[in-house]
């Protein structure tokens, strides 16, 4: 951890730089048994709520994919099917599979909007900067040397602005086939299948049944603490988000009975993604650039730090394998037209907040996507177009305060003014690259003035003198 008072320790002990041979065989030896990756924690009920804790991003960002640039939905729940369970296993917590931001909003905001070889473009050249961070070891590098206060400062600011959308979820209707910002046109309705009342009823019932989140809380020295136990047990086991999430779907069912007419059975075809040099000039520049800082920051960084303070007992994330993890995965499902996709500490949040505490969690996710996605395929879209928007924004809400709650350990004026302004600056619209940039500048600067320059110079000061005296 980084230590405002004296010199910065590594968040991540021991996983420093180095070459591909001894990475390759730390990382092997360092896979967990499925066994021991897929033991159930904390009751079969909650690990399938946990599945479904990071829908709110997920579902808008797939539909407006789907229905703006042509994505074929079915091959990437598929993929994205295959994603979790491996990354469930190998990692043993719920691993989140969540679509790459950056470039969703630019695809859908862009004039003309991307086609599909330009946004796996912009996917796969991401992916190939963390494949290569990742294996020469620079990723744990950088996290190794990254302060405390400036991660904290982008985990808030992403837990906010999830927190943000999912409040104008559930007050203004919605238009994700323009750009998946939050188009706020017209207020949402108070009654009906998607009116305020419902996300509210949702809201209610999620507080009720999980309270404020987890049952561990930290001591005065910042340590968790496992004593504290739910103040309303007959209710904690029930899968609150899952039946959220299922209420949805049946009001899909029930606001146009004529999807089942649209409905088409069998997967999707595969097909190679033909990628010209124009594509890949687009891609890069316009998908990839705004999305690299992200995926480093958000993807990495923040989800590696916040696995180990929500599983302080499970072995410590690897930069490296993490970052790996993403380029693997890109570099293979993206040549298929599946969307492109990495760990997102929002996801993360979202499925631990609801009762996901292993890799059993996102088995169970990647068992229904697989299943969904060979069933209906692409055809599948009907039904989620139809999912109201309003309990997604409750489910997103859930996740963004679960996330923003892990900069809650800043202990020092120092540290949270470092935090803060990092995330100020990434919430304005510039951007979590210019947010890190700044609060890395502010800790330098902070570090600067407790040098002592007077020593350095050989000149001594009145100070000086009383100190020795």
């Amino acid at each position: 951890m980084a230590d405002i008072g004296g010199a910065s320790e590594p968040l991540l002990p021991g996983d420093s730089a180095s070459s591909w041979s001894r990475w390759w065989r730390r990382w092997c030896f360092s896979i967990p048994s499925p066994a021991t990756s897929l033991r159930i924690k904390n009751g079969v009920w909650a690990e399938l709520g946990g599945a479904v804790g990071d829908l709110g991003t997920y579902i808008p960002i797939v539909l407006a994919l789907t229905l703006v640039n042509h994505l074929d939905l079915g091959t990437t729940l598929i993929f994205t099917a295959f994603y979790n369970a491996i990354t469930g296993i190998l990692f043993g917590i719920p691993m989140p599979v969540q679509p790459m931001k950056s470039i969703a909003a630019v695809a859908l905001s862009a004039s003309p909007h991307f086609t599909i070889p330009q946004i796996m473009a912009a996917g796969l050249s991401t992916a190939a900067v963390l494949f290569i961070l990742g294996i020469t070891g620079l990723m744990s590098t950088i996290y190794r040397l990254l302060p405390l206060p400036v991660v904290r400062g982008i985990q808030l600011s992403q837990g906010l602005s999830f927190a943000l959308s999912a409040i104008k979820y559930i007050r203004y209707n919605q238009d994700f086939t323009s750009s998946t910002s939050s188009s706020t046109s017209s207020p949402r309705s108070w009654i009906g299948l998607d009116g305020i009342i419902l996300a509210l009823v949702a809201l209610l019932f999620l507080v009720i049944s999980t309270g404020s989140g987890d049952d561990q809380e930290r001591n005065e020295n910042g340590d968790l603490n496992h004593t504290r136990t739910r103040t309303c047990k007959p209710v904690s086991w029930i899968p609150s988000a899952l039946i959220v999430f299922l209420l949805g779907i049946l009001i899909c069912f029930i606001r146009d009975p004529s999807i089942l007419q649209n409905l088409k059975f069998g997967p999707s075809k595969v097909t190679i993604t033909s990628i010209s040099w124009d594509d890949w000039k687009i891609g890069f520049l316009q998908g990839a650039v705004p999305q690299i800082p992200l995926s480093v920051l958000n993807s990495v960084i923040a989800v590696c730090k916040l696995s180990s303070d929500l599983f302080p007992e499970s072995t410590e994330l690897s930069a490296t394998s993490v970052s790996v993890s993403v380029g693997l995965m890109n570099l293979i499902g993206c040549w298929f037209g599946a969307m492109p996709v990495c760990h997102g500490a929002g996801g993360l949040a979202g499925q631990y907040r609801f009762g996901g505490r292993s890799g059993a969690s996102v088995l169970f996710l990647a068992i229904g996507k697989l299943i969904l996605g060979l069933v209906f395929g692409n055809s599948f879209v009907t039904i989620l177009s139809q999912f109201p928007i309003g309990i997604l924004g409750v489910l997103l809400l859930f996740s963004g305060i679960e996330l923003a709650m892990a900069s809650r350990d800043m202990n020092s004026k120092e540290e949270s003014f470092v935090m803060l302004v990092c995330a100020a600056v990434s919430m304005t619209g510039s951007g979590a690259a210019l947010g890190f940039l700044c609060g890395i500048v502010l800790y330098v600067v902070l570090r600067l003035r407790e040098f002592n320059f007077s020593g350095l110079f050989g000149t001594r000061t009145k100070d000086d003198e009383v100190e020795e005296n």
